[in-house]
C-alpha cells in the first residue's frame, strides 16, 4: 500500500512540475515578450520569430547601388516610422554596435521601398544587368513621360517609373522620382502591362504606385541602421506626412489641344500680358501660403482653366484660390500685404462667408474663398457690397490632390469634374465670357442679408 502511495505521489509531483513549467513558458511568451517589445534577442542579432531574409536582401541591394554610385534613399513608411520614433537612438548608434541586433530591417514585411532621383542615375542599363548577376530578379515598369504630352512630336516617349527586384522571398521596390518644373519630385502610376506576371510579387501591398505622387524635394542624411549605411529624408516625419496626401493629377494636355482646335487661343498682347501677371500672382500666392503652412487649391475660373485648357483663362481678369475655413490663420492678410499685395476687400467673417481679395499688378486681383463643411456638402459664401445680400455656393464634398500649373505645384479638387460641374454646369467645356457671379453659377443660392449693424465688420472695401 505504501509503495502505491509513493508512486501516486511521484506521478502527482511530475504532473505538477510539468504544469508549472508550461505556465512559465506561457507567461514568458504572452506577457514578458510583449512587454519587452517583441522579444529582441541580443545574442544572435535578430528578433525572436523573425528571420533575416529582409536584412540580407536590403544589404545586397545597398551593396549593388553603392558599387554603381546609384544614390538611392530609404522611403519605406514602416521603417521610416520606426526610425523616426527611435531617431536619437539611431543617430547615436555606432556602426559596430548597430550590427549586434536587427531592429528595423528584420521587421516582417513583403517589400522594402527605396527611391532615387532619375536625373542622378548615370548607368541604368548596366545596373540592371549587375542586379540580375547578383541573384535579383528584376521587373522594370515604364510609361510615357507626361512632361512631354504637350509636345506632339515627343508625346509617348517612355521613362522608367518603378523597379521591383526580388531576392529569395523579399522584394525591393525602387520608386523612380522625376524632377518637375515646379522644383518638386514626381513618381508615376505603377500600371501593369499585359505581359507582366501578376504573381511576381504581391503588387497590391505596394505602398507607392497606386497613383502618381508629388513630393517636396527632401534633404537627405546618412545614418547607420542595423549595420547598414543608408540615406533617409532629413525630416522623416515631414516625408511620412506627405505620403497619404501625395496623389497627383496630370493636366489633360490631349483635351486641351482639342479645345484650342475648336476655340482659338487668344494670343493678343493684352491676353499674354494678363497670363504673365496672373502666373506671377499665383506663384507669389503659393509661396506666401506655403510659408504660413496653409493648404489651398485652385478654385473657380482658375481651376476651370487648368482642367479644360491647361492654361489661365485670359478673359477672367482674376485668379481664384480656395481655403478650408479650419485652415484660416489670422496673419494671412498681413502676410500678403508684406508680399506686396494690398487688401482690396474683405467680406464676411471667419464664422460665416469669409472672402478676401488682394490687388496684384495691372488690376489683376487674387480672390480667396473660404470653404465651410456641412454634413453632406461644402460651401463658400459671397457678399454684394452695395446691398449686403449674402449668397451661398454649394459643392459636393471633395478631397485634394496635387497638380502642376504655370510651372508650380498646386492642389486641386481630386473630384475635379464634380467640382467644376457644380460651379459651371454640364456645359463647362464651352467658353462663356459673360458671367454674373450672383446668377450664372448653377450652385448659387440666396443666403439672407447681413444686418446693417454688422456692415462695418463684414463689408470692408479698400
Amino acid at each position: 500500500m505504501s509503495r502505491i502511495s509513493k508512486n501516486v505521489i511521484l506521478v502527482l509531483l511530475t504532473l505538477t512540475s510539468s504544469a508549472f513549467l508550461l505556465f512559465q513558458l506561457y507567461y514568458y511568451k504572452h506577457y514578458l515578450s510583449t512587454k519587452n517589445g517583441s522579444g529582441l534577442s541580443k545574442s544572435k542579432g535578430s528578433q525572436i520569430g523573425f528571420d533575416r531574409t529582409q536584412w540580407r536582401a536590403v544589404k545586397k541591394f545597398i551593396m549593388l547601388t553603392s558599387s554603381q554610385n546609384v544614390p538611392v534613399f530609404l522611403i519605406d513608411p514602416l521603417i521610416l516610422e520606426l526610425i523616426n520614433k527611435n531617431f536619437e537612438q539611431v543617430k547615436n548608434t555606432s556602426h559596430a554596435s548597430s550590427t549586434s541586433e536587427c531592429k528595423f530591417f528584420c521587421v516582417p514585411r513583403d517589400f522594402t521601398t527605396f527611391a532615387l532621383q532619375y536625373q542622378l542615375w548615370k548607368n541604368e542599363e548596366g545596373w540592371f544587368r549587375i542586379a540580375e548577376n547578383m541573384g535579383f530578379q528584376c521587373l522594370k515598369i515604364e510609361s510615357k513621360d507626361p512632361r512631354l504630352d504637350w509636345i506632339d512630336s515627343l508625346s509617348g516617349t517612355e521613362i522608367p517609373l518603378h523597379y521591383i527586384c526580388k531576392l529569395a522571398s523579399h522584394a525591393i521596390h525602387l520608386v523612380v522620382f522625376h524632377e518637375r518644373s515646379g522644383n518638386y519630385l514626381w513618381h508615376g502610376h505603377l500600371r501593369l502591362k499585359g505581359h507582366i506576371d501578376r504573381k511576381f510579387v504581391p503588387f497590391r501591398k505596394l505602398q507607392f504606385g497606386r497613383y502618381p505622387g508629388a513630393f517636396d524635394r527632401p534633404e537627405l542624411q546618412q545614418i547607420t541602421v542595423d549595420g547598414l549605411d543608408v540615406l533617409i529624408p532629413k525630416d522623416p516625419m515631414h516625408f511620412l506626412e506627405e505620403i497619404p496626401h501625395s496623389r497627383f493629377i496630370e493636366c489633360r494636355y490631349k483635351e486641351a489641344r482639342a479645345f484650342f482646335q475648336q476655340y482659338l487661343d487668344d494670343n493678343t498682347v493684352e491676353a499674354m500680358t494678363f497670363r504673365k501677371h496672373a502666373k506671377e500672382l499665383l506663384q507669389l500666392a503659393a509661396k506666401t501660403l506655403k510659408k504660413l503652412g496653409v493648404r489651398f487649391w485652385l478654385s473657380s475660373g482658375t481651376c476651370l482653366g487648368w482642367y479644360r485648357q491647361c492654361s489661365i483663362i485670359p478673359y477672367s481678369k482674376d485668379v481664384d484660390l480656395g481655403i478650408f475655413i479650419q485652415d484660416y490663420k489670422s496673419d494671412i492678410i498681413s502676410a500678403f500685404q508684406d508680399a506686396g499685395l494690398p487688401l482690396k476687400h474683405k467680406f464676411g467673417k471667419v464664422e460665416d462667408s469669409l472672402e478676401l481679395s488682394f490687388q496684384g499688378k495691372d488690376d489683376v486681383k487674387l480672390d480667396i474663398f473660404f470653404f465651410y463643411e456641412e454634413t453632406d456638402h461644402m460651401w463658400n459664401g459671397g457678399t454684394q457690397a452695395k446691398t449686403g445680400k449674402k449668397f451661398k455656393y454649394l459643392f459636393p464634398k471633395f478631397t485634394l490632390c496635387w497638380t502642376e500649373f504655370v510651372d508650380t505645384k498646386f492642389r486641386v479638387p481630386c473630384e475635379t469634374v464634380e467640382y467644376i460641374e457644380a460651379n459651371y454646369g454640364k456645359t463647362w467645356k464651352i467658353p462663356i465670357k459673360t458671367w454674373d457671379w450672383k446668377r450664372s453659377p448653377p450652385n448659387v443660392w440666396p443666403n439672407g442679408v447681413w444686418p446693417i449693424s454688422e456692415w462695418d465688420e463684414v463689408i470692408q472695401l479698400y
